[in-house]
């Protein structure tokens, strides 16, 4: 990475050999008449004298640091190499390359949620990209006191605020706490905005952010499952009347077919009950506007669902 083993060096340059490092400070070297500079693409070269920019180098290329460098330096151009007077000098190579990095939550997040008073816990994963937008941050926030600076090193600072912003942003007014992946590009913007916002003080930009995924506990899928199902299905007795259809042109018996549309029904009523319960609406599975009768078979405690019949016993309800 850059590292040089005489005292003297003849060549100053990056060479990136570890990813994801956004600065590299090359200091504490000599630099003697003849060296050169060596800029690749994707870097800008800064050199620093006892702590102050003397000069940012952005165009790629092989330059001699005597004829082509230090005549362009603020304090430094009328610097003259000689036999015992070296350059001594820090040069600040920068990435300007664009980073893509991974992140997600380190431990799920309770979100505020109906019908769960102790919150709702949830896990997020997704994407962001990262570069440093201004040098002159970047060499009196960071440089100073680091030799390199990593994306891991955004990360760890980011994942450190995450938590809030993503309370925050899913808090927001109307959002639908059990489908939040259909509004996440609106919370990944909101976060995008303020992560950029704390990152420039540093003088990096978060220049996109995505969520790809939220992760619910498996009771939440598996109550999202049920509603999915409901919602298909519609009316329950259409549904049963399909059940039956399907169970007579396989041949099925009578007791096969009633048995299966009593688990059917069963399952769906348990689904609405959880629905219910989570949106705050009370307890117990829906009932049909017009039904009178009894809620369970008085015979054998079948859910009715508003039947004439019990699928179960066959015993008459109304």
């Amino acid at each position: 990475m850059g590292f040089f083993s005489n005292q003297f060096s003849n060549v100053v340059e990056w060479n990136e050999t570890r990813e994801g490092v956004l600065f590299y400070k090359w200091q504490n070297q000599e630099i003697k008449k003849g060296s050169k500079l060596i800029i690749r693409p994707g870097q800008d070269a800064i050199f620093l004298y006892n702590g102050v920019v003397e000069g940012i180098f952005e165009d790629e290329g092989n330059y001699d640091i005597e004829s082509q460098i230090i005549p362009f330096l603020t304090t430094l151009k009328s610097f003259k190499f000689g036999f015992n007077t070296p350059l001594r000098a820090e040069v600040l190579f920068i990435n300007t390359k664009e980073m893509l990095v991974k992140w997600g939550t380190k431990n799920a997040i309770n979100l505020p949620a109906p019908g769960l008073p102790g919150g709702m816990p949830i896990r997020a994963f997704g994407t962001f990209n990262c570069k440093i937008v201004e040098h002159d941050v970047v060499i009196d926030k960071l440089a100073g006191i680091r030799q390199m600076y990593t994306v891991e090193d955004v990360k760890e600072r980011i994942i450190a605020s995450l938590d809030q912003l993503l309370m925050s942003w899913i808090s927001k007014e109307g959002r639908d706490m059990f489908n939040l992946q259909a509004d996440a590009r609106n919370i990944a913007k909101g976060i995008e905005s303020d992560l950029d916002m704390d990152m420039r003080k540093i003088g990096i930009g978060i220049t996109d952010f995505t969520i790809e995924s939220f992760s619910y506990p498996e009771e939440i899928k598996r109550m999202q499952e049920k509603a999915a199902a409901q919602s298909m299905v519609g009316d329950m007795n259409r549904y049963t009347q399909m059940a039956a259809a399907d169970g007579m042109s396989k041949g099925r018996t009578g007791s096969g077919i009633a048995s299966d549309m009593v688990g059917l029904q069963m399952g769906m009523a348990l689904g609405q009950q959880m629905v219910n319960q989570m949106n705050g609406s009370g307890t117990g599975a829906t009932q049909p506007a017009n039904s009178a009768g009894p809620k369970f078979c008085p015979n054998c405690g079948t859910p009715t669902n508003g039947m004439k019949f019990c699928g179960n016993c066959g015993n008459q309800l109304f």
